[in-house]
């Protein structure tokens, strides 16, 4: 009988000790506009991609940054396991570029959410230090099925003002550790627009509550950086799209997804491919990103 309660008891613990595992993705996917229609790149183009590409990364949650109300609506009809929180950034309801956070109904859980503007008054639209456009966080308490909690920050750093940055970084960590408190499970994501030579990216690096996940992964698929300006042919080692995570999240796998779609041309003939098997016939198609930027993924624990 001893014996048969050690078992259990061990068992039990083996149990409890037993990490929670959650797929994260920060992705910059682009605002809808006239110009990329004109030039291929339309967001109706784009989305059937971008909601795929989603739907087989299969994110737990993840961060979205400058859909605006249309898109958002877009990504929730093509993805309708998902729910999302976050308010559109000029007025707090839905005119402007969203900082949106989308998770997966059947696999967290919601607790609360909430919104800061990265400016020197947060509590309201508003424009920041020097920058060119107001800039919004969104934030998320959510809980994973066995019950532990966790919260995630999505934003968008200016793309201009060098002081809304800094002061922003700033900012961003304070209010996680007044939202969050100490000793939480924190994400943080988005496009800061600095890669990982910026002293704003020191700011994150150096706050003692974050580290990237980037150089906590046990691995990485880094082929190119995170932005492409809608070229495929462009190569860069410049990360401005990052996850950072709390001290106690390991970091199993970390990528930067490169993923394209190949668009149709018009009148275009079929061939025949050198040495391939007659029965497969090519046509010319134009090789396109699915957004000017590239998803980032990680696979946590804690």
């Amino acid at each position: 009988m001893k014996k048969f309660f050690v078992a259990v008891a061990s068992f039990c613990i083996a149990a409890c000790a037993v990490a929670s595992e959650l797929t994260v993705t920060t992705y910059n996917l682009r605002n809808e506009n006239d110009w990329d229609v004109a030039d291929g790149n339309g967001w109706k183009q784009r989305v059937p991609f971008a909601a795929d590409l989603l739907q087989f990364i299969s994110p737990d949650v993840f961060g979205t940054q400058e859909l605006k109300a249309g898109q958002v609506k877009d990504i929730l009809a093509l993805m309708p396991q998902y729910s999302y929180v976050g308010v559109a950034r000029e007025d707090g309801k839905e005119d402007g570029e969203y900082s949106a956070i989308f998770y997966n109904r059947d696999k967290v859980k919601l607790i609360d959410s909430g919104n800061f503007w990265i400016s020197e008054t947060p509590d309201r639209p508003s424009l920041g230090w020097d920058g060119a456009c107001t800039r919004i966080c969104t934030w998320g308490h959510f809980e994973t099925p066995d019950g532990k909690p966790f919260y995630y920050f999505n934003m968008h750093m200016d793309h201009i003002g060098v002081v809304a940055r800094r002061e922003g970084g700033k900012l961003i960590v304070d209010k996680i550790k007044e939202i969050a408190g100490d000793g939480a499970t924190v994400l943080l994501s988005g496009d800061f627009n600095v890669d990982q030579t910026s002293e704003v990216y020191q700011v994150f690096a150096t706050s003692g509550i974050l580290d990237d996940s980037y150089g906590k992964a046990k691995f990485r698929f880094a082929p190119n950086g995170t932005y492409n300006a809608f070229d495929p042919s462009s190569y860069t080692d410049a990360r401005i799209d990052h996850i950072f995570v709390s001290p106690n999240v390991k970091v199993d796998r970390y990528g930067i997804l490169t993923d394209m779609y190949w668009a149709p041309e018009n009148n275009s003939d079929s061939f025949k491919g050198k040495d391939a098997p007659t029965e497969i016939d090519f046509n010319k198609r134009t090789l396109r990103t699915i957004s000017d930027h590239y998803p980032v993924t990680v696979y946590l624990q804690f």
